[in-house]
């Protein structure tokens, strides 16, 4: 399976769970990870096979437990949404609401906030000791 274009472009490549490939979307004004699973052609949930539609879920649940220990938002949103990038994600989104487009979607709100290195690190940092053994994060976090 290969990134759609504007996922590999807007997104660092953090790990890999079972089924899905974790990313880490390049804007530092809100934590924001994304699950690809790894299959061709899927554009649609309801695509995916009986056992990968579970598996999705489970690596969804995993991830957001994970969010919600190490980021305590006010709101965790999780997106499945496909207008511009057709192959299957799903967003998970750190809300405060103190952040920048509380209580507006993030897309097209602000412009966006680069990574440092470090910060990009710090936050994989962070939520790789929340995450279970499953995920293996990248060696360029």
């Amino acid at each position: 399976m290969k990134l759609h274009p504007l996922l590999q472009q807007d997104c660092h490549l953090a790990g890999r769970f079972p089924l899905c490939h974790l990313l880490l979307m390049q804007d530092a004004n809100y934590p924001w990870f994304i699950l690809v699973p790894d299959r061709d052609d899927i554009t649609e949930i309801h695509q995916l096979q009986d056992a990968d539609r579970l598996r999705l879920l489970d690596e969804s649940v995993i991830l957001s437990r994970a969010l919600q220990a190490v980021f305590a938002p006010d709101k965790l949103n999780i997106a499945a949404l496909g207008n511009i990038v057709p192959q299957l994600h799903l967003h998970h989104i750190v809300r405060y609401r103190d952040d920048p487009a509380w209580p507006d979607p993030v897309w097209g709100r602000v412009p966006r906030r680069e990574y440092s290195d470090a910060g990009r690190r710090e936050v994989l940092d962070r939520l790789g000791h929340a995450l279970p053994e499953e995920p293996v994060f990248s060696a360029a976090r």
